[in-house]
């Protein structure tokens, strides 16, 4: 399909490039070409020229070369990043080359959003990350938040499972809340805040996730994305930016010149990996060899595998259930330019992928962009409005899993279709087994619209004070059918099964309005910035989800007006407000000492009329250590060398609405009510304190860039629902339990300009992180309802073993440390606590320029521990292979009844724990910059062509499926995938 458009571009381009009429240059114009160096005589590619006050402009080559047409009197500007901009008129002497002088500090070139305002490298208090959009925009996935793996410190982004479309975990410094759904971050587009909570589903993404409210973006649509983490980024969002802020910024349009893109690639994906079962002689004498060691006669009953089945066939079913190639395709269309005064930007996307399960899924994705941005003559007033619209469809198998059996089935089993294609049900009754494709033509189909829009406004009051308002508004609607025909089940069973059909809704809208005060101006010695703002927020949240059944036919499944019973299964209906005032003041003195403050109040519907409001606030601080006079003298090869630190609170009303209130439900007869919910209206916010230390280094001219932070984060307050005894009817209710959290660590980043030359050019780039989480204290937990499950001095995220002993050599079974001695196990025996964290994690990121080509890599790594199963020999479904090498410690080959309790044990002790630690080849990508003499005979300014990979290799000891979703060792989250392309620009 891809390679059918990229043609039909191609072709189309190519005739109109030959078709239209040449346009030569006035008598007035010539043609000016040179050479754009740096003070060493190194040419400098990817400058920008352009003639000033007109869409006229081109970009230097490799080797800095460039050509552009301008009159005597005409301006031209040259623009790159890290050096002084050079502004000259042409005279009839002028020979075009330039020497670019390199700004007083790169480190004040880039801008980095800190959300309610900008800030640079050098100046910044705060701990911000930032990826742009080259680093992303060529990944095949569906959600931007994939394609941040491994690419900054501190933040962990784990897949939940193997579906387009489904919601990834994110996690900035670590799980601060007992809470799942209170460890979310803030998620904000081009100054909108988004509801992070992955979306409910009744498909085959519940168990997934849920679905990634972020899938409608079009990652080729994003300028860049920043993480705020400590105290003095976060704290201005008050109780929304506990768990950290992610900042997503849309592209704008650029008043150089009017500028069309058109990127297209398409490839596939597959699983990349295998786990090693038993062939099917290994596992039917294994099977016999259980019956001997038993002394048991194996029967129909009980050895259907061995006197039923073809003992001769074998099926490889991790080829059957996930073996498939998922085509990926996508296309992206842009339109960019403007004048000094407006700029705008159109984008439209269409991204579709594939399943490599059987049957006919896919996921597609439909976008579109607009920003225009307005200034007026004087500069005194400037809009910006940003508009991002996606429309997607999910057509997934519903209620089916799709992995397990593949892992569970003998190697002999019989064939899931019949040679017609329906399900072979009369093989598969001869044994206990149902077919294990049972539900195969169940449909759901799952079709979300998603609008995000802004509009800022800025007017200049006098010089130095502006008034400056944001005004968004977001909209999703989605809208899910699951269609569950009668043929997908046993016919046996179908006079008590008919045709059925689930129906979800759900919709989000949210509106918000902040009107903001800004000031800057020079004080002493430096420069002061004060912001006052406030924020109006409503949210309104709305599900419905009904059932029907009783279609006479199947294709009529999905319209409820054929349905013979329709039921309504939940309702429900929410709002949630909230205010704020919020304030900054920065002060920069002496270009050596900077000070942040900022501070905000924040109300919200949440809470009862006693706790409705909470203070937060933080101080951030930096000295700029390398500016002071003896550094310059004794020091010269320190570039930059910064000291900053951080403290602040935050909060966290991540609950559900009205908690504080009694709460009734409807009964299923008429016009009654049952109490559902207690009221507590005492319970209040949870805090968290967040302290930072760090410090940041440059040196040899800003070659090596070295950045270490320490931080510790506590979280205490912690809203969960209380227990209650039965005999209140309830069984917990809302408040605040007395348990801290706490989240400390080490951040290292690390980049290197290797190599800089004429045609060569090599950086590095590393980043490592080394987390650590703790329950800090939680008085009662003895007696509270999270006895089993957590322990003080451990981390959150830990699971409660059995203390493996070793084998009893009576009966060779599995045995277990009896915590109590009371000749059981249950989970007063429990008390092994394993850490399922992660004690390192991290990514390497070269890029690699050498004329036309650049390469660029990713490498991410994880150090953890896992489990694996698959090892219960004897037992009916496959087992991995190595259960037969002679050096293992697994239990006697056994089928009875006692070594399945032993396997079972076994399971949730510490024995299956292994090392899962991998480093893994995340992306990789060559791009070839076609010659600018190739390109500009057909029209073209610039083009591409490029060749991607993701998840290419992954080098680890952990022997299940995938070592990023270590637990047995028979799921995986993570496609390979290699894609090629082209970009075109005209």
């Amino acid at each position: 399909m891809a390679l059918i458009i990229i043609g039909g571009i191609l072709l189309f381009l190519s005739k109109a490039a030959h078709a239209a009429t040449p346009t030569h240059p006035s008598l007035q114009q010539q043609q000016i070409s040179g050479t754009v160096k740096d003070q060493e005589g190194v040419p400098i590619p990817g400058v920008n020229v352009i003639v000033s006050g007109s869409s006229t402009g081109t970009m230097s080559n490799l080797d800095g070369e460039y050509s552009i047409y301008a009159s005597v009197g005409d301006t031209l500007v040259y623009s790159y990043i890290g050096f002084k901009t050079f502004i000259v008129q042409v005279t009839e002497t002028f020979s075009g080359d330039i020497t670019l002088h390199a700004a007083v500090d790169a480190l004040d070139e880039v801008i980095i959003n800190a959300g309610y305002y900008n800030t640079t490298k050098r100046e910044r208090t705060g701990n911000i990350s930032r990826v742009t959009a080259e680093e992303i925009e060529l990944q095949p996935v569906t959600s931007p938040l994939q394609a941040l793996q491994g690419r900054m410190a501190g933040v962990e982004v784990i897949p939940n499972g193997n579906i387009p479309g489904s919601a990834s975990t994110i996690r900035i410094r670590g799980t601060n809340s007992l809470r799942e759904e209170g460890n979310f971050p803030l998620y904000i587009i081009d100054g909108v805040p988004i509801n992070s909570i992955p979306v409910d589903s009744n498909s085959n993404l519940t168990f997934n996730g849920g679905i990634d409210p972020l899938n409608t973006l079009n990652l080729s649509n994003i300028e860049s994305i920043e993480i705020l983490k400590d105290a003095d980024a976060t704290a201005i969002y008050g109780s929304r930016g506990a768990n950290g802020v992610v900042l997503i910024t849309t592209k704008k349009g650029i008043s150089a010149r009017n500028n069309i893109q058109i990127r297209a690639y398409t490839g596939y994906s597959e699983v990349p990996n295998r786990v090693d079962l038993l062939g099917t002689e290994e596992y039917l004498n294994v099977r016999r060899r259980a019956f001997e060691n038993d002394d048991v006669e194996p029967t129909v009953g009980n050895a259907y595998d061995l006197l039923v089945w073809d003992a001769n066939r074998y099926t490889d079913w991790q080829d059957v259930f996930f073996g498939g190639t998922s085509e990926v395709t996508d296309v992206t269309l842009s339109s960019s330019g403007g004048n000094k005064q407006t700029t705008f930007r159109l984008s439209g996307g269409y991204h579709a992928q594939g399943s490599v399960f059987i049957g006919d899924y896919n996921y597609r994705k439909i976008s579109a962009g607009a920003q225009i941005s307005h200034k007026t003559l004087n500069d005194k007033l400037s809009l910006n409005l940003s508009l991002n619209y996606g429309i997607d469809k999910n057509d997934l198998v519903g209620y089916l899993n799709m992995t397990t059996y593949a892992f569970e089935l003998p190697p002999n089993a019989p064939s899931i279709f019949n040679p017609d294609g329906t399900l072979n049900w009369e093989d598969w009754q001869e044994s206990s087994w149902s077919n294990p494709y049972e539900g195969f033509f169940n449909k759901s189909n799952t079709e979300v619209k998603n609008l995000i829009t802004n509009l800022s406004l800025d007017y200049e009051i006098f010089n130095g004070l502006n008034l400056k308002t944001n005004l968004g508004y977001t909209n999703y609607d989605g809208d899910e059918l699951v269609k569950r025909p009668q043929r997908s089940y046993n016919p046996e069973n179908w006079d008590n099964i008919e045709n059925r059909s689930g129906h979800l809704q759900n919709n989000r809208n949210s509106w918000i309005f902040e009107p903001q005060l800004i000031f800057n101006s020079e004080f002493l010695k430096g420069e002061l910035s004060i912001l006052l703002g406030a924020t109006f927020q409503e949210r309104t949240t709305r599900q419905i989800s009904l059932y029907g059944e009783g279609y006479v036919t199947e294709s009529l499944i999905g319209n409820l007006n054929a349905a013979e019973n329709i039921r309504s299964v939940s309702y429900f209906n929410s709002e949630y407000r909230y205010n704020a005032v919020f304030g900054r003041i920065g002060y920069q003195w002496d270009n050596k000492y900077l000070l942040n403050l900022t501070g905000r109040r924040d109300g919200s519907s949440r809470f009862g009329a006693n706790n409705r409001f909470a203070n937060f606030g933080a101080i951030g601080a930096a000295w700029i250590f390398s500016e002071e006079a003896f550094m310059k003298k004794l020091f010269p090869v320190i570039s930059f060398w910064k000291f900053r630190g951080s403290y602040g609170t935050t909060g966290n009303d991540q609950i559900g609405d009205y908690g504080y209130l009694d709460a009734y439900e409807a009964t299923p007869g008429p016009g009654g009510l049952y109490p559902t919910q207690l009221s507590n209206p005492n319970f209040s916010w949870e805090t968290n304190k967040k302290f930072e230390i760090a410090t940041e280094l440059s040196i040899f001219k800003n070659r090596i860039d070295l950045g270490i932070s320490w931080y510790r984060n506590r979280s205490s307050d912690q809203l969960v629902g209380y227990p209650l005894p039965a005999i209140t009817g309830f069984n917990s209710v809302q408040a605040n339990l007395p348990a801290t959290v706490e989240n400390r660590g080490l951040e290292i980043e690390l980049s290197t300009l290797n190599i800089q030359s004429k045609k060569f050019n090599w950086t590095t780039s590393l980043n490592i992180s080394f987390p650590r989480n703790e329950l800090v204290s939680y008085p009662g937990l003895e007696e509270s309802s999270y006895a089993n499950t957590y322990r003080v001095g451990e981390p959150l995220n830990i699971a409660l073993l059995y203390s493996y002993q070793g084998m009893d050599p009576t009966t060779g079974e599995y045995t277990f440390v009896d915590v109590n001695e009371d000749g059981r196990y249950d989970y007063e025996d429990r008390q092994y606590a394993w850490d399922r964290g992660r004690q390192f994690f991290g990514g390497i990121t070269n890029q690699i320029e050498y004329k036309q080509f650049s390469f660029q890599f990713l490498v991410d790594f994880v150090k953890q521990e896992g489990t694996l199963g698959l090892f219960n020999t004897g037992f009916i479904g496959n087992q991995r292979a190595d259960v037969l090498d002679n050096d293992t410690d697994y239990q006697n080959i056994s089928q009875s009844t006692s070594s399945r309790t032993a396997y079972n044990n076994v399971l949730n002790s510490n024995f299956p724990i292994v090392d899962a630690s991998f480093l893994r080849l995340k992306t990789a990508s060559l791009t070839y910059k076609l010659p600018n003499t190739l390109i500009q005979e057909i029209g073209f300014t610039s083009a591409n062509i490029f060749i991607n990979g993701q998840n290419l290799y992954t080098f680890t000891d952990y022997k299940g499926l995938d070592p990023e979703s270590p637990y047995l060792g028979t799921g995986f989250t993570q496609l390979r995938s290699v894609t090629g392309g082209i970009q075109l620009n005209f």
